[in-house]
C-alpha cells in the first residue's frame, strides 16, 4: 500500500475510531437494564454497590458523578462543534486536488490530543472515586474487577468458539 493510500485510510478511519471511543467514554454504547452487571464494559456502579459503602461514601460518590455529569453536559456543545469542524477539515483534505500530508498529520494529532484529554479526565474522575474507598474496599473492588474480567474473557472465548 502506498503512503498516500495509507494516509488516506488513516484520515477516514481515525475519526470513526475516535468518535466511537469518545461515545463510549461518555457513556455511549449498550446499556443493560441490570446496570451492566452482566456486560464486559467498565461499569463501576454495580461493583461499587457490592462494596457496602457508608452513607457518607455514597453521598461523595453521588456528588462526584453529578459534577462529572454537569461537566460533560457543558462540554458537549464544544465537543460537538469541534468534531464538526474536524470533519469539515477532513473532507476538504480528502477532496483537495493535492494531498497535504502535513495538514492531515496535524489534524490527526489534534484529534488524538483531544481524545487523550477526554481519557485523562475520565481516569481522573475514576481516581477521585477510588480515593473515597477504604483500603479494604479497594481490595474488594480489585477482586470484583478480576472476577468480572474472568467472566468477560470466558464469554469472549465462548463467542469465538461458536
Amino acid at each position: 500500500m502506498t503512503s498516500l493510500k495509507k494516509t488516506l485510510a488513516l484520515v477516514i478511519a481515525l475519526p470513526l475510531a475516535l468518535g466511537s471511543a469518545s461515545a463510549l467514554a461518555y457513556g455511549g454504547g449498550k446499556h443493560h437494564k441490570d446496570g451492566g452487571k452482566h456486560g464486559c464494559g467498565m461499569q463501576d456502579r454495580s461493583m461499587f454497590r457490592a462494596l457496602d459503602l457508608t452513607d457518607a461514601q455514597k453521598d461523595e460518590m453521588k456528588t462526584l458523578r453529578q459534577a462529572n455529569r454537569e461537566a460533560m453536559h457543558s462540554d458537549k456543545a464544544n465537543h460537538r462543534s469541534a468534531m464538526q469542524t474536524q470533519h469539515q477539515k477532513m473532507q476538504q483534505l480528502v477532496l483537495a486536488d493535492n494531498f497535504d500530508e502535513a495538514a492531515v498529520r496535524e489534524l490527526a494529532k489534534t484529534m488524538s490530543d483531544q481524545q487523550i484529554d477526554r481519557r485523562v479526565a475520565m481516569l481522573k474522575q475514576r481516581h477521585a472515586m477510588m480515593q473515597i474507598l477504604t483500603p479494604e474496599q479497594k481490595t474488594q473492588y480489585q477482586t470484583l474487577q478480576a472476577e468480572r474480567m474472568e467472566k468477560c474473557q470466558a464469554k469472549m472465548a465462548e463467542k469465538h468458539a461458536n
